[in-house]
């Protein structure tokens, strides 16, 4: 058995596997989970306007209790190749780090879990009192509609449960071992639309601006804040992120201006609420407007239990640190998973994902492989 997570690590990488693209990561992990003596289901979703999805949920044992890890093969796009300085799928190791597109978001984690559940299986001699599962989604960086969402749907048709998962997000900010993620904000993409009438500007009472009224909409719900936060949650933030009537005369009212905002809220408010919040503030304004919304994830949490005392105690073992735990950040595919089991998230340092030179330290992947040790020793005590 390959316990060593760099090898994968970089194998992975080496997968260019930008949102909706496989690239050949699932094949990389389905020969190394196949070997092992996990049985793989492959599996490809796809929906109306959207590419298709490439999916791995791999399972090894038959019985009770299911620890699931679940991650995430797809990355993001490098951007301009010329900012980096190494080739970004190369997976090479410069220094004392592995760089590469994927390296911390979030291949380099899933190497982590799969070297440690070799570990696992070659110390308990491939004996396990339950199951071990690994759900790898391709679409989670992109709509997530033919991902993680559709491989539950699967699961639950054909009987598979999860007791636990463990997501391996990068959750730390800048050192292994300061957060444990449990749970996250909801987020809700607003777009308004105000109706005028086009005039010309030397003319107003024969035109009806609609910047003034959604000025004035956007005012009623910026002028204070939402909450205060909760015991685990900071508090919700509403962010206007664009406001744009496309006008390229100065002389001219527009016929309609635009806005677009992102609220993400804590457990204190649903989707719901906050849509009927909305409409109640936009109108009392007494304008002609058109509201879609999007929610893409609603807020939950995993309260505090004996699931992230086993996580934390792993970290604390392996590093030192005491993680805190908090529910900061942006979304990520344990908002699905939540509907199964109680999901924690753990993974690699954050600092890098996204940007040019994405990288991990080869110290905190095999830190990672061991914390993720521990978490399966302590989840399986030996008999």
């Amino acid at each position: 058995m390959n316990t060593d997570p760099l090898d994968l690590a970089r194998a992975l990488i080496r997968c260019p596997s930008v949102t909706p693209e496989d690239g050949g990561a699932l094949a990389v992990l389905d020969e190394s989970l196949g070997k092992l003596g996990f049985t793989c289901h492959r599996m490809t979703f796809s929906a109306p306007g959207t590419a298709d999805v490439d999916n791995l949920y791999a399972r090894i044992g038959d019985g009770a209790p299911n620890f699931c890890f679940a991650g995430h093969s797809d990355v993001v796009p490098v951007g301009d190749t010329q900012s980096w300085s190494v080739d970004p799928f190369a997976a090479e190791v410069s220094g004392d780090r592995l760089v590469g597109r994927g390296a911390a978001d979030m291949k380099g984690a899933i190497a982590c879990f799969v070297a440690a559940s070799a570990r696992f299986l070659d110390r308990r001699g491939g004996d396990i009192p339950g199951s071990i599962s690994l759900l790898i989604t391709g679409d989670e960086e992109g709509p997530a509609v033919n991902g993680t969402t559709r491989v539950l749907d699967w699961m639950k048709e054909n009987g598979e449960t999860l007791d636990v998962c463990l997501v391996g997000e990068p959750t730390n900010p800048e050192t292994l071992g300061e957060t444990i993620k449990i749970g996250r904000r909801g987020s809700l993409n607003g777009h308004l639309t105000v109706m005028g009438t086009q005039g010309h500007v030397a003319y107003p009472q024969r035109a009806d601006n609609p910047l003034p009224h959604l000025l004035r909409m956007l005012g009623k719900i910026t002028e204070r804040p939402l909450d205060e936060g909760t015991e685990h949650f900071q508090p919700s933030n509403l962010e206007v992120t664009s406001v744009d009537v496309g006008n390229q005369a100065p002389n001219v009212i527009p016929a309609r201006a635009e806005a677009r905002f992102n609220i993400r809220f804590n457990d204190s408010h649903s989707g719901a609420e906050l849509e009927r919040w909305l409409r109640e503030n936009f109108d009392s304004v007494g304008a002609d407007y058109q509201l879609d919304i999007e929610i893409s994830g609603e807020a939950f949490l995993t309260p505090p239990g004996d699931f992230s005392t086993l996580v934390e105690d792993a970290v604390s073992g392996v590093t030192g640190k005491t993680p805190q735990l908090n529910t900061s950040g942006g979304t990520s595919d344990a908002r699905f998973i939540r509907h199964f089991c109680p999901v924690a998230e753990f993974g690699l340092v954050g600092a890098t994902m996204h940007k040019t030179d994405e990288s991990v330290a080869l110290a905190d992947l095999e830190a990672l492989t061991e914390i993720y040790l521990r978490v399966l020793d302590g989840y399986f005590p030996a008999s």
